[in-house]
């Protein structure tokens, strides 16, 4: 993998996370879940979809299911300065997010599926002229989970799973000079890093499910840890070889690697249905984010250049300053008749790490609603929308004081189809 993709999947990884959840971690896995903030997740097992956080529930199963899904998501995120030429809107573009979903019962003890989803990733851009460029720039981050599982049915009343997860991904990182460029012979968008690569890495996950009868049951899972490996090249000034006494000019393109932790996940959820029309839901999600780390991209061919900050065989090293975070929510659902759904949500996402520019972390609000509906016995339909209003933020980097704010807006449908 190309070094400049490999700094920048992480760092872009780490970047849009304001935008989604904590960290840079990805909830839009399902329409049905958004409408209720996703709480419940690991006990209801309405739809296929529910592969992405209980693989025990496949065992509620008596048909195969296909369930499809898209999110898009716009941010509205800004980032101002009390320093001229520092503020910067709309730093975070708007994404889509795709996830396919596959449950095959193979008897009445055991049941199959296989999960395409994404469980992290994000990205933000700054103008090629900013001038803390060196800081913000653009960064991009991709990851795809391929994740098989199984399920059995020990009872009626408990059901495990397991899965195993081979996850992909791709990245890319551009830093500018910004207001430092011309003192180097350069100007603002002189470029300081190039990075772009991919890499994969495996992991695995663990769910049992306890229903205490038809109307009440909770749900426990566990995803692993996953360590990637990314491989690409670096362009920039930790490669440059100096023949022009600026860092900015006669670099080089080099190899690189880069190691990233991705969190490991652990849920709690429970369902209840109270009445014959409304049933409430619950969960909370703790990832491990101290695992993350910092942002090491090496090889051989770098810094060996006498700058400032300069660390022979490192080509781009960001400190990153991450803690354990939870995320809890609540869900609503009303059965207004065999055809429709209805759902409302709310859920409290706590900060996962120091703010940044290009990770302008901060704690997040969601307020949700979705309905689904039942075409047929055999197909449904979900649809949800959801605001995250970020709390606003000021923090310092590089001595600089910044404030950052703003929300996102999510729109994700769904289609279920039993065979």
């Amino acid at each position: 993998m190309r070094i400049n993709k490999v700094a920048l999947a992480v760092t872009a990884l780490l970047a849009a996370s304001q935008v989604h959840a904590a960290g840079f971690q990805v909830s839009e896995h399902s329409a049905s879940g958004l409408g209720r903030a996703f709480a419940g997740e690991a006990a209801i097992g309405d739809d296929a979809a529910s592969l992405a956080r209980n693989p025990a529930l496949m065992a509620t199963f008596d048909k195969a299911q296909l369930s499809v899904v898209g999110s898009y998501v716009s941010p509205d995120i800004d980032v101002t300065s009390p320093v001229v030429g520092l503020d910067a809107n709309d730093v975070a573009p708007a994404q889509t997010v795709p996830a396919m979903y596959y449950i095959q019962p193979l008897n009445e003890k055991v049941a199959v599926g296989l999960a395409i989803y994404s469980n992290y990733g994000t990205g933000t851009e700054y103008p090629d002229d900013y001038a803390a460029g060196a800081i913000a720039g653009s960064t991009t981050i991709m990851s795809v989970n391929f994740n098989p599982n199984v399920s059995y049915r020990v009872n009626e009343q408990l059901s495990l799973g397991a899965g195993v997860s081979f996850v992909y991904a791709t990245a890319e990182l551009k830093r500018n000079a910004g207001s430092v460029g011309a003192g180097y012979g350069g100007d603002s968008s002189s470029n300081v890093a190039d990075m772009e690569g991919d890499g994969y890495g495996f992991g695995w996950n663990l769910g049992a499910l306890y229903e205490f009868n038809q109307n009440n049951r909770v749900g426990i899972s566990y995803k692993s840890k996953v360590k990637t490996e990314l491989e690409g090249e670096y362009k920039g000034t930790a490669s440059s070889n100096m023949k022009s006494g600026s860092p900015l000019f006669d670099q080089k393109t080099v190899e690189g690697t880069l190691d990233i932790n991705l969190p490991s996940i652990l849920e709690i959820s429970g369902y209840h249905k109270l009445t014959d029309k409304f049933a409430v839901s619950y969960s909370w999600m703790y990832t491990t984010w101290s695992d993350f780390g910092d942002i090491v991209a090496e090889g051989s061919e770098c810094g060996n250049v006498p700058i400032p900050g300069a660390i022979p065989g490192v080509c781009l090293e960001k400190k990153e300053d991450f803690n354990n975070s939870s995320r809890y929510a609540v869900g609503g659902e009303y059965y207004l008749s065999e055809a429709i759904t209805l759902r409302a949500g709310y859920a409290f996402d706590e900060q996962a790490g120091q703010a940044t520019l290009s990770i302008p972390d901060t704690d997040r609000n969601w307020y949700t609603a979705g309905v689904t509906y039942k075409a047929s016995q055999a197909l449904s339909f979900d649809f949800a929308a959801a605001l995250v209003a970020g709390k606003e933020i000021t923090f310092v980097e590089e001595n600089i004081p910044f404030t950052s704010s703003g929300d996102a807006y999510i729109y994700s449908a769904q289609m279920n189809y039993s065979f």
